[in-house]
């Protein structure tokens, strides 16, 4: 009850009994007097100081009316839904407030905020606020905070309960808002969980349009930040037992406010999410056995030529070779195709070395007067002699279209068994786009290049089997995802696409990019070869693994890179199984 409702009450009780007014006595007027001031004495702490202005409908415009101008001075009130204090979080809070339009929230920026102010100012408390309209990022909020007065220490509102996705307009009116989702989301992207604290969700795991065929998803992501914008968050929020946050958890109880800032809808959970490890890490491979094992890696830019694409410094450098010794190690390869290492023979030399000695297992690269091109980094084959023999040194493809050689020998068993040959290739990137020409037409820029360059594969292969040998496997990074056109042009000469044929479309990833999976890395095999193929599959030590993990995270994360398997790259290895009776 308000004031003025109370000074009605003691009118109507000055009326007579029959509804005459009369003059009443001084006890009677006494009594009726002090009645009055405790009504009002009783109500004053639920009420704010004073009247409000502008409700928070009015300051951030409706469909009727357009938001205050930005700087008007307002007098308003509200709810505290989240409390983001300090200039590690938001430097703020959101308010929000039953209005006719329904209920509204609003972001109040308050760089300024004491410690006082952070004590009365939490969820819950009913605040009323004289500030000033602004805007940031296109969005409307109240700023410059003069005074904060506190009306009463109401109940939360109930967050309204939605189900994702929502469309545009929904997400619209509810923006500010106390929302919670009732159904677990999945985390299909964790690119940026150490630089800014956010983490990639949607109903499942995100894959890239042309990865499968036929294969059509909702595509609606929501940002689950962490309450603040700042860089580099340590500790890096969300983090397992592990020190890890895959792609592919599960998350529950997500309640909070929901925002948009930075081109995307994002919530700044309220309470803590509960994680599911709905995609825990992979123990190592089983050993190989009587199977011969072939594997293809893209190392991520082994250089020891430190500061160049590489490993900055030697910390980065031994953080390198400890997490590609153990991702070898948990292979068990007989031979290894790989992918990005410097182009020059000490850092192929380097590298073998140093998985010989941490591994405890001999490898050695198939040599060659093979051109490696002019390209800063190359490829290379490696192989156990104690479970294989190369019985041809490197051929090459020395095709103009090709950035890098592709790569190719033959090998034979050394407990028996027909010779088969490998090749290993790296095609042109999806990155530096050109203004014009090879442009992004669905398929990611460089896609008539990469088409070249699968023809002229084609025309390799050829060759390899007229000169060697019909059993042949292709494996490497073709930089082209499973139905892309490169791809295509390679089965269409009769490969066999050996991920496509062996597992289903949720498993078919080797990467990770904008929250988006899919294999870019390949094993194809001639028809000749494809029914010794036992097993094949992709490791998932990498894709999955926030890129903070690597060998050239950040300060922020020093504490949790381990010589593990990892983020020993950005790429999956993938796994080519033959069996005895067949190869």
């Amino acid at each position: 009850m308000k004031p003025r409702q109370n000074l009605a009450l003691f009118a109507r009780l000055s009326a007579a009994s029959d509804g005459a007014p009369r003059l009443l006595g001084t006890r009677r007027i006494g009594r009726y007097l002090l009645l009055a001031l405790l009504l009002v004495a009783a109500q004053a702490p639920a009420s704010c100081p004073e009247p409000s202005t502008a409700d928070l409908a009015a300051i951030k415009g409706t469909d009727a009316a357009p938001a205050l101008p930005e700087g008007q001075a307002v007098v308003t009130e509200g709810v505290v839904t989240g409390a983001f204090l300090g200039r590690d979080r938001l430097n703020g809070f959101y308010l929000q407030q039953a209005t006719e339009q329904g209920p509204v929230g609003l972001f109040v920026y308050m760089p300024g905020a004491t410690e006082r102010d952070a004590e009365r100012l939490v969820p819950g408390k009913h605040v009323q606020l004289h500030a000033r309209t602004g805007e940031y990022r296109g969005q409307i909020q109240l700023q410059r905070v003069e005074r904060v007065e506190i009306c009463a220490r109401d109940q939360l509102p109930e967050p309204e309960a939605l189900a994702w996705p929502l469309d545009e307009e929904a997400l619209s009116r509810l923006e500010g808002r106390l929302v919670a989702f009732s159904e677990p989301l999945t985390v299909t992207g964790n690119y940026e969980l150490g630089r800014y604290g956010s983490l990639r969700l949607a109903n499942e795991r995100l894959f890239r349009p042309t990865n499968a065929p036929d294969h059509d998803q909702e595509r609606a992501v929501l940002m689950l930040d962490d309450g603040s914008y700042r860089a580099f968050p340590s500790p890096i929020p969300y983090l397992n037992d592990d020190g890890t946050r895959r792609v592919g958890s599960r998350v529950a109880g997500l309640t909070g406010v929901l925002t948009h800032a930075f081109d995307a809808w994002r919530l700044h959970p309220t309470e803590t999410p509960r994680f599911l490890d709905a995609n825990p890490r992979p123990a190592p491979l089983d050993e190989p056995g009587e199977r011969l094992r072939v594997a293809a890696f893209n190392v991520e830019n082994y250089f020891t030529t430190l500061g160049q694409r590489g490993a900055a410094n030697a910390e980065e450098l031994e953080r390198q070779r400890a997490k590609l010794a153990a991702a070898v190690a948990g292979l068990s390869a007989d031979i290894l195709a790989l992918v990005e290492v410097q182009n020059t023979p000490g850092a192929l030399a380097d590298l073998v070395e140093q998985l010989s000695l941490r591994t405890g297992v001999t490898y050695r690269a198939v040599g060659g007067r093979a051109d490696r091109g002019s390209d800063a980094i190359k490829l290379a084959l490696l192989y156990r002699p104690d479970r294989v023999e190369a019985i041809s040194e490197l051929h090459a493809d020395n095709d103009p279209v090709h950035h890098r050689p592709p790569l190719a020998a033959f090998f034979q068993p050394r407990e028996g068994g027909e010779a088969f040959g490998v090749v290993t290739a790296h095609f042109k990137a999806k990155s530096g786009c050109p203004a014009r020409g090879d442009i992004d037409q669905g398929q990611g820029c460089w896609n008539e290049r990469r088409v070249a360059q699968a023809k002229a594969m084609a025309a390799f292969l050829e060759r390899l089997a007229t000169e060697g040998s019909e059993r042949l496997l292709l494996v490497g990074d073709l930089n082209a995802y499973g139905a892309e056109e490169p791809i295509r042009t390679l089965t269409d000469t009769g490969l066999v696409d050996l991920i496509a044929r062996e597992l289903p479309p949720e498993r078919r990833y080797t990467y990770v990019f904008h929250g988006e999976s899919g294999y870019l890395d390949h094993a194809l095999a001639s028809p000749a070869l494809a029914a010794a193929v036992a097993a094949v599959h992709p490791w998932p030590i990498n894709a999955d693994e926030p890129p903070f993990l690597g060998y050239d995270g950040p300060e922020s994360a020093a504490e949790l890179i381990r010589p593990d398997p990892f983020r020993s790259s950005d790429h999956d290895p993938v796994v080519v199984d033959l069996s005895p009776e067949g190869r």
